[in-house]
């Protein structure tokens, strides 16, 4: 595998006259087969699951029928863990090698809903099991939660969530039900480079694991992390620069030393490129060719044992124009405005959680309106509906909220 890196400007020109003029690069970062139809990478997949009591019934039985069908998925070089929670968590498959499958699918199918919730509990031992065997494997927590964490702590969650990108996995957490906390549960995702997941209904458990699990084979390359150098006239815009907007939306920390940032991608999946989107600003250059950043990717190669191997650098260049003739890319048209649907639904929750329900509705449709911009028609819709409902007076349920999160961060699915 080899990394793939386009990269492209917002507009490569600027006036020459103008002191500081704003630009934005979108990058997107594959894994790329050198050989047709190359192998793909064992999974080290653990399974942490909420069976507290309201799991009871046909919620917990669909979870269970969706847990098995991953596993019978699964190949024998592939690992297997998993881990229950209610108010305490317990590991009923210790991570090992999918070569007893019966055995496992029994232990699944011996669950029982009962006791409270305590995500962060399932979350130590879910990364804990992981952790034992993550040498070259695809490295994944699958987190299901219905509940809000009251018998644990919701700081230690996020706390576990960054550990565990540290030691190279990836949390996907699946809200199951209405009552999940979005703002956690998201955090815990973009934390550790995941998928936030919505089960609406408990017959849709099946296709969300099996979503996932198609993503997690999709992966080529692990541990990536980008590098940019910024030259002496280019810095950073001071909030938010740096977001990531395809598969999803996720806004990015970066660390920044002098001249040169980095941000932690995680894995790379190969044709489903992660589009990262960066935004900054150049000050008055004399008319010309100008470098203004260079860009590189440091990743690891699980197929050939390989840590730390770079990327070529990739040089972004500008002409700054004594006669200025502006030339948009309309391919960072898309990028800008993903991000822009997804800002503008945050002030909208941020509005109805202050009381505003106005300016939320406000919100909410001008996100409406970019989402068809994008040709985002579902997402328009949901986003448009809830703005509706909130203009004749109508309260938004939780489902609604937990939707319009979703639709927020990334195109809506059929189901």
């Amino acid at each position: 595998m080899k990394v793939g890196l386009q990269s492209c400007l917002s507009n490569k020109n600027i006036d020459a006259q103008i002191n500081s003029s704003q630009r934005q690069l979108s990058l997107a970062i594959s894994a790329v087969a050198e050989i047709p139809n190359q192998a793909r990478l064992p999974l080290n997949l653990c399974l942490v699951l909420d069976h507290s009591g309201s799991m009871s019934n046909k919620p917990l039985e669909m979870v269970k029928s969706a847990a098995i069908a991953i596993v019978e998925k699964l190949k024998s070089e592939d690992r297997i863990s998993i881990v229950t929670f209610d108010h305490r968590a317990k590991v009923i498959v210790p991570n090992q090698l999918v070569t007893d499958i019966e055995s496992i699918k029994q232990r699944i199918r011996l669950m029982v809903a009962d006791g409270g919730t305590s995500i962060d509990e399932g979350l130590r031992l879910g990364i804990k099991e992981v952790a034992a065997s993550n040498q070259h494997y695809v490295s994944r927590i699958f987190l299901l939660t219905d509940g809000e964490n009251e018998h644990g702590d919701n700081t230690r969650c996020l706390k576990l969530a960054k550990l565990a990108a540290e030691y190279n996995i990836t949390i996907d957490a699946l809200g199951f039900g209405e009552h999940w906390n979005q703002d956690i549960l998201e955090q815990i995702a973009d934390s550790a480079q995941g998928v936030l997941a919505y089960i609406e209904q408990p017959e849709q458990a099946a296709s969300e694991f099996e979503r996932l699990y198609t993503r997690a084979q999709s992966v080529g390359l692990t541990n990536s992390n980008l590098t940019v150098e910024l030259m002496p006239k280019t810095r950073l815009a001071e909030l938010k620069p740096v977001a990531q907007v395809a598969p999803e939306t996720i806004e990015l920390p970066i660390k920044l030393e002098g001249n040169y940032f980095t941000v932690r991608l995680g894995d790379l999946m190969v044709n489903r490129p992660r589009i990262i989107l960066i935004n900054f600003y150049v000050n008055q250059l004399p008319p010309g060719k100008h470098k203004i950043a260079a860009v590189q990717l440091r990743y690891d190669d699980p197929v050939t044992n390989q840590e730390n191997l770079h990327s070529d650098i990739v040089t972004i260049e500008l002409e700054s124009q004594a006669q200025y003739q502006p030339q948009p890319n309309q391919m960072v048209q898309n990028p800008i405005l993903t991000l822009a649907k997804y800002r503008q639904t945050q002030i909208a929750e941020a509005k109805l959680q202050n009381g505003d329900r106005t300016g939320a509705a406000t919100m909410l449709q001008t996100a409406a309106k970019t989402a068809l911009q994008l040709g985002d028609k579902e997402g328009a819709t949901v986003l448009q509906t809830n703005a509706t409902r909130l203009q004749i007076g109508k309260e938004l349920s939780e489902g609604d909220r937990k939707k319009t999160r979703l639709v927020s961060k990334t195109i809506l699915q059929s189901k």
